[in-house]
């Protein structure tokens, strides 16, 4: 799929199909290569190590044209953010990381200002770099990477569920339901059943758990809408695949990436899709990226 001069492709998925297959969306003319999008195309991708997926991350970029980018698990320092390279692709960069585990970074061609790195709420600073804010061609946007749990029992199961509820403080302290306002990354968590692939598989397990859901239902109830499953309620949509087993080939996945947008923002969505595309070939993340097109 190559972008045709001076314009870019649209993005793997349709109207009916948020999985990576070209059938033509509703109100675009013509074949995918020569659409383009006249809106501002926001995406999500856990790239699980930019500095292993560095060419595919390229690729992607000159391909899809995202006007911005939000990546988890960088897995570098902000001294090692290739911010330059993304800066000769037409991007503007703000890095939040720690080197060998999680970080997280904003890319973007509409501008990029006001950054915040952590949650930056007062109190105690975050052990972890796992969120970065900025705003982005008028839109407050904010790449998250949700803590892993990694078991029910683990302590780390109960910083996640402080992590959520503290992203909501700050959603209440900070920010309204008026503003528009995207959140968006690897949330390690199933909103439902729907989510994963078999449910009775992960009895037990972390990012099922009806506590790390209720979390995330606090966040819908204080305003944010999850535009990709309001447009598309049937199963068989996943983001994640693990890399064993085959799990992406025969389809045994988890939805644990997605953009929560207020409503102030979510009114101008006009498309979600998950690349798939970008999960085949030679050293994939294990995530795909996920996107919306929002008509600002």
């Amino acid at each position: 799929m190559l972008p045709p001069a001076g314009g870019r492709t649209r993005p793997p998925g349709g109207p009916r199909d948020p999985g990576g297959t070209h059938r033509p969306q509703r109100g675009l003319d013509g074949p995918p290569s020569a659409r383009r999008f006249a809106a501002v195309l926001i995406a999500t991708w856990n790239v699980n190590s930019l500095n292993a997926r560095m060419p595919r991350v390229e690729e992607w970029l000159e391909q899809v044209q995202p006007d911005v980018l939000c990546m988890q698990e960088t897995k570098m320092s902000d001294a090692q953010f290739p911010s330059m390279d993304f800066q000769r692709l037409g991007y503007d960069t703000v890095h939040h990381g720690q080197g060998r585990w999680n970080g997280v970074a904003i890319l973007s061609k509409v501008g990029l200002e006001d950054p915040v790195y952590g949650f930056d709420d007062g109190e105690e600073p975050d052990p972890d770099a796992r969120i970065v804010w900025a705003r982005c061609g008028g839109v407050r946007v904010c790449s998250v990477y949700v803590p892993n749990g990694r078991t029910l029992e683990d302590d780390h199961y109960q910083y996640k569920l402080r992590w959520l509820a503290r992203l909501r403080a700050v959603l209440d302290r900070r920010h309204s339901p008026e503003e528009q306002l995207v959140i968006l990354g690897d949330w390690n968590v199933t909103p439902a059943d729907i989510d994963v692939w078999d449910p009775a598989a992960f009895v037990g397990s972390t990012h099922v758990s009806a506590p790390e859901r209720e979390a995330i239902a606090s966040l819908r109830e204080w305003g944010l809408v999850d535009t990709l499953r309001e447009r598309y309620p049937e199963p068989d949509i996943y983001s994640y695949w693990d890399y064993r087993k085959g799990d992406f080939h025969q389809r045994r996945g988890m939805r644990i990436d997605y953009l929560l947008s207020t409503p102030a923002l979510a009114q101008h969505c006009r498309a979600d899709l998950i690349d798939r595309n970008a999960r085949k070939g030679t050293k994939p993340s294990d995530h795909a990226p996920v996107l919306a097109d929002f008509d600002v």
